[in-house]
């Protein structure tokens, strides 16, 4: 019986044949699996045909044919090499923005992009094992601590904020281990009542309390053998805490309600969602419980700090999703993906799942473009996300004091938020420079007309009022605490005391259409019904 062929892992194009060929044959003496391809062939037939994890172009990476197929293959996972003819920045920026994962200049140093082959290919197996998807150097890292962490047994801690993909690390460590046929139990211990939590994880006798029909085995023996993940292990009780501490160092249970000791085997890996050393400076978790289970440490970074995979993201979840939900997708503009990777994500990568979900299951028909992204994404440039949690101010501060403190800093933080984003939307209106002035509570803001200087006004105490009956007619007093209908009532009546009532030069100074202008001033009770005709044919105020 013949032997199956395996698909090739490699697909090398013949563009360059000398480099092209002994590349072929140093990846074969690597074990990996490697295919020539020549320019007179089809590519696009021969990229179907072998369907590679990772193509190497060894030349005319700039032929608009050859991009062409680049992008298509970012949707489809297959990774690129090119060999560029020259060395040059920009041109090599252009070609890792059209979707190259590396680029090497001629001549090239054929065991330097052998080694580089061989991490791609390692990254793409740890990546399909753990379900991570990422280019960054945070994620990287991440996939070489899970290889180097689940081969041994020792307790595993995952700090990282809420949809990061703590469990899917967890996973990974258990599957990549020699405990990988053997169970792997999650629960979330912060979702467990407190009456509830010692039975669910150390089980309970028959009689052991009201409710107790019969003898029960917990998760810690329900995993012996494999793998326990203790999520939210930060909300563990006090009382809690100090029995599992006991099993983690002594490897025995001891069920509810029961005497006798059961030796159990199993790896436990927690997770949180908030700093757990900080959980034991302010006292909410113990000193030593901590130490045990941080004996390795693996931290999630947020989508934020990683903004360079959310492309990636993007395309493998529409792919996946299209296919799920059996709709076509007919992609996302380049706007409209900017506007996704400047977005702060606080519900991180299963907030961006969600969202591109409902995009694929209510998709228009058409490429989606900025107008059709949520409002509240598209304007996020506009809006700051303070964390889930500072931490103490002061790190001796324990307890209602250190609560007090934190609650300081935050309402400081807030006020400061709310301020930039008052100047931001008085802008909007031709309010520009606002900053504070000497005495507490003025606030100094200019009000631009279409010709002449700015001027100048000074708002003190409540009210939109003058500072002096000789004030210009463009000047518009702004004070901390008003609201945005105020200002924007403000700015409306500078407006048109600026073009001496007409609507239309208003609202082209203004930036808004006319007919909002005309719903804002009865929406602010301003003198519509006394507008009369201008010399322009123009209503205009009396």
């Amino acid at each position: 019986m013949a032997p199956v062929s395996r698909p090739p892992s490699v697909l090398v194009t013949l563009t360059d044949v000398e480099p092209a060929v002994r590349l072929g044959k140093l990846l074969e003496e690597e074990q990996v699996e490697t295919e020539m391809v020549s320019p007179l062939d089809d590519f696009r037939s021969a990229l179907r045909r072998a369907r590679p994890a990772l193509v190497v172009m060894t030349g005319g990476l700039l032929d608009p044919h050859n991009v062409q197929i680049v992008r298509e293959l970012l949707w489809d996972d297959i990774a690129v090499i090119g060999f560029a003819d020259v060395r040059d920045e920009a041109i090599d920026a252009r070609l890792r923005a059209a979707g190259f994962v590396e680029v090497f200049p001629k001549p090239v140093v054929l065991d330097e992009v052998v080694e580089a082959i061989k991490q791609l290919l390692r990254r793409q197996h740890l990546s399909r094992e753990t379900g991570l998807i990422g280019e960054s150097e945070a994620i990287r890292e991440v996939l070489v601590q899970v290889e180097q962490i689940a081969p041994v047994s020792s307790t595993v801690l995952i700090e990282g904020e809420s949809g990061t993909g703590k469990e899917l690390v967890a996973r990974a460590i258990h599957g990549l281990s020699p405990r990988r046929n053997k169970p792997f139990i999650a629960v979330n211990v912060g979702a467990l009542p407190e009456t509830l939590l010692e039975s669910e994880l150390f089980g309970h006798e028959k009689g052991a309390f009201t409710g107790a029909a019969e003898r029960r085995l917990g998760r810690f023996e329900l995993a012996h053998g494999g793998t326990l993940f203790l999520d939210e292990i930060g909300e563990v009780p006090s009382s809690t805490q100090v029995k599992l501490l006991r099993v983690l160092e002594e490897r025995v249970v001891t069920r509810v309600g029961g005497t006798q000791e059961i030796p159990i085997d199993v790896r436990v890996v927690a997770a949180t969602n908030a700093p757990l050393r900080e959980g034991v400076e302010e006292g909410r978790f113990r000193a030593d419980l901590f130490y045990r289970l941080n004996v390795l440490r693996i931290y999630l970074p947020p989508l934020r700090e990683r903004r360079q995979d959310i492309p990636l993201l993007v395309r493998r979840f529409i792919r996946h999703l299209s296919k799920q939900h059996d709709r076509p997708f007919h992609g996302l503009s380049a706007d409209a993906l900017q506007l996704l990777v400047e977005y702060p994500w606080p519900g991180n990568v299963r907030e961006l799942r969600n969202l591109i979900e409902s995009m694929v299951v209510l998709s228009p028909g058409r490429e989606i473009g900025p107008d059709d992204i949520p409002p509240q994404i598209r304007d996020a440039g506009a809006t700051r996300f303070l964390p889930v949690h500072i931490g103490p101010v002061v790190r001796d501060r324990a307890g209602s004091e250190g609560r007090e403190l934190e609650f300081i800093l935050r309402s400081l933080v807030e006020l400061k938020l709310q301020m930039e984003e008052l100047r931001r939307r008085v802008g909007e209106f031709g309010i520009t420079n606002v900053t504070p002035a000497v005495g507490v509570g003025q606030w100094v803001g200019e009000v631009r007309g279409p010709t002449g200087p700015p001027w100048t006004a000074i708002g003190v105490g409540a009210g939109i009022e003058p500072r002096d009956h000789a004030r210009p007619p463009n000047e518009a007093v702004i004070r901390a605490g008003m609201s945005m209908a105020d200002v924007e009532r403000a700015a409306i009546e500078v407006a048109l005391r600026e073009t001496g009532g007409n609507r239309r030069r208003a609202a082209e100074l203004l930036q808004i259409g006319e007919r909002t202008l005309y719903r804002k001033l009865r929406e602010y009770q301003l003198p519509v019904d006394d507008l009369v005709l201008d010399e322009t044919g123009e209503k205009s105020v009396q």
